[in-house]
């Protein structure tokens, strides 16, 4: 099998390669009033585009499209193969309801007993 390409089709590979990543990610990053889309994303660091990532430092969020999914402290980046490859020192959960500092008894009692 023939391994050479000419360059304007491994050029064509490369975009249409990219714009797949951006189409199918809804994964985004919130610092500020900047988003930044990310291309991958995996339990302490993400890829984002390379020319994005240059002032992103400090504590972001990370959205799902509009849903708010995760909290995130950034602490260095460097720049691989035309992604900004971001490092994380901590990155939290975020839940819809606030902790306790109680257990929650269930509601239902154990030997309900159906009417009838």
């Amino acid at each position: 099998m023939n391994d050479y390409l000419p360059e304007a089709v491994m050029k064509g590979l490369q975009d249409a390669r990219r714009v797949s990543l951006q189409r199918g990610n809804r994964l985004c990053v919130h610092d500020g009033e900047d988003v930044l889309r990310i291309r991958r994303f995996w339990a302490d660091g993400m890829a984002l585009d390379a020319t994005a990532c240059d002032h992103l430092r400090g504590r972001v969020d990370i959205y799902d499209g509009m849903r708010h999914l995760y909290q995130a402290l950034i602490i260095g980046s460097r720049v691989e193969d035309g992604e900004c490859i971001v490092d994380f020192k901590w990155l939290h959960l975020v839940t819809e309801t606030a902790p306790v500092d109680f257990a929650r008894l269930d509601a239902t009692p154990a030997g309900l007993l159906p009417r009838g």
